[in-house]
């Protein structure tokens, strides 16, 4: 009953709330004062001048306390309005660099492919103009990827999937990844492990690690062309503070590290970075390529995972970027989450298949009967949900149905629905150009086998593939 009243409280307006406390302080006043000097005063001269005392002191304390509450709604209000004109900025600021940051990928992507359309390139010049446009796509894709990140956790659809993860792997992969890249540059890197492979198992969100992890070491690389980039973690004790390292294994934190000996950060600057579209800012003259999202991303997910991020930098010498998560290394009685990053696809053993691709876009239907074309001796396309039923309920031996989700008439997931009332044996992978939170989960529900997001990897494709079909 307490908290109702509260928020009902909270609820009513700035000034009805003013109205109300000066009328029950003048009332107060009024009757409390006047029976009291009434009762200790027979003096009528002396009365009538207390009486006019009293209205002045009321008069002056009742200014005083509106002048004070106004002044803190004032100030709160001029707080609001500067956060929203900062915001305002930054966002017309972000929106700028978003127009460059797609229009310069595009710019390869279609360029080169009009290029490609010249009969007298060779062999080397169509490959180069090829390893172009994957390279544009690829970024367009970083952005895009970036925005929808960012999005879900500005609504709060961003969950956490805690799994056991193997630190080290995770690591070691990064590491991997990006050596090439670094070397290319003329640089170093080195990684730095804080614990052996059979202790280096926890309990945590294995994607979200990763996407921070990588998000720091891209920014190394990129403001960097000199030097070194090291990275790695160790097991510190929270009361104890990152300067001193635990030797147990049961301390609470694990603190990762990205240190490079790029063109740093000022200090002005040092805490602004890991707001939303802050390297967008115009005035930025540090900012290279990219959307201004990844460190906000990865403060959004360190702090999901219940830990801190924080940095240290000082131009012209580099920057150490350090963030923390909680040390949970109970493992349950079930086989350890290892790393889902793309591998190679085995030789080609998938049986011939009969293949129905149910999508609506001419250009994505292409690309798929391209995709899956060595692998179906029988290949059927629908453009509808409803279509793509009729055809499953014609063509019981359909080995292989590609749904889009997203289609005029009738959308995938009731497709799917009702191709499994009377075909529970099919293979049913979901594609999408969402990538939305719950979109795999809502494909599984609805009787889909497997879920893959536009853009489609021909990999990717064939190792769900032969996940299904390989050796069958």
């Amino acid at each position: 009953m307490k908290k109702v009243g509260i928020s009902v409280y909270e609820k009513i307006r700035f000034e009805y709330k003013i109205t109300f406390l000066y009328f029950v302080i003048g009332l107060l006043w009024i009757l409390l004062s006047d029976s009291f000097f009434d009762f200790l005063i027979q003096d009528k001269d002396l009365l009538t001048k207390l009486q006019i005392v009293k209205g002045f002191f009321y008069i002056a304390v009742t200014s005083l306390l509106l002048f004070f509450l106004i002044k803190k709604h004032v100030k709160a209000l001029r707080l609001a309005m500067e956060k929203a004109e900062e915001n305002d900025r930054l966002k017309s600021a972000f929106l700028a660099n978003m127009s460059h940051e797609i229009r310069t990928p595009m710019n390869g992507i279609l360029g080169f492919a009009e290029i490609l359309k010249e009969p007298d390139l060779s062999g080397e010049e169509q490959q180069e103009c090829i390893s172009v446009i994957q390279k544009s796509g690829t970024r367009m894709l970083s952005i895009i990827n970036d925005i929808i990140c960012i999005s879900k956790v500005e609504a709060g659809q961003m969950e956490i999937v805690v799994s056991e993860t193997d630190i080290n792997e995770q690591v070691e992969y990064i590491y991997t990844f990006f050596k090439p890249e670094v070397e290319d540059k003329g640089m170093r890197l080195i990684m730095k492990k804080g614990m052996p492979s059979q202790d280096a198992i926890i309990r945590t969100d294995r994607e979200k690690l990763y996407a921070i992890l990588t998000n720091l070491v891209k920014n190394a690389i990129k403001y960097s062309n000199t030097g070194t980039i090291e990275f790695g973690y160790r097991i510190v004790n929270r009361d104890m503070g990152r300067d001193k390292a635990c030797l147990v294994s049961t301390c609470p934190d694990l603190e990762f590290f990205v240190k490079d000996t790029g063109i740093g950060i000022p200090k002005d600057r040092q805490q602004a970075i890991f707001e939303r579209f802050v390297q967008a800012d115009v005035s930025d003259k540090m900012a290279l390529q990219g959307a201004g999202l990844g460190l906000s991303i990865s403060k959004a997910y360190v702090e999901m995972l219940g830990g801190n991020i924080w940095m240290e930098s000082e131009p012209g010498k580099g920057s150490i970027f350090y963030f923390t998560i909680p040390f949970n290394n109970k493992q349950e009685d079930k086989e350890i989450t290892k790393n889902d990053h793309p591998v190679e696809p085995k030789t080609n053993r998938i049986k011939q298949l009969k293949i129905l691709i149910v999508e609506d876009d001419e250009a994505s239907e292409l690309l798929l009967s391209k995709a899956v074309e060595r692998f179906g001796n029988a290949i059927l396309k629908v453009r509808t949900g409803v279509e793509a039923v009729e055809v499953c309920l014609n063509n019981v031996d359909i080995d292989l149905v590609l749904l889009d989700l997203k289609m005029p008439d009738m959308n995938g997931y009731e497709a799917a629905r009702r191709i499994r009332q009377f075909n529970k044996d099919v293979i049913i992978i979901a594609q999408t150009a969402f990538g939305l939170l719950g979109d795999k989960e809502k494909a599984i529900e609805a009787g889909c086998n497997d879920y893959i997001s536009k853009p489609i990897l021909t990999d990717e494709l064939q190792l769900l593939l032969q996940k299904y079909f390989d050796n069958k």
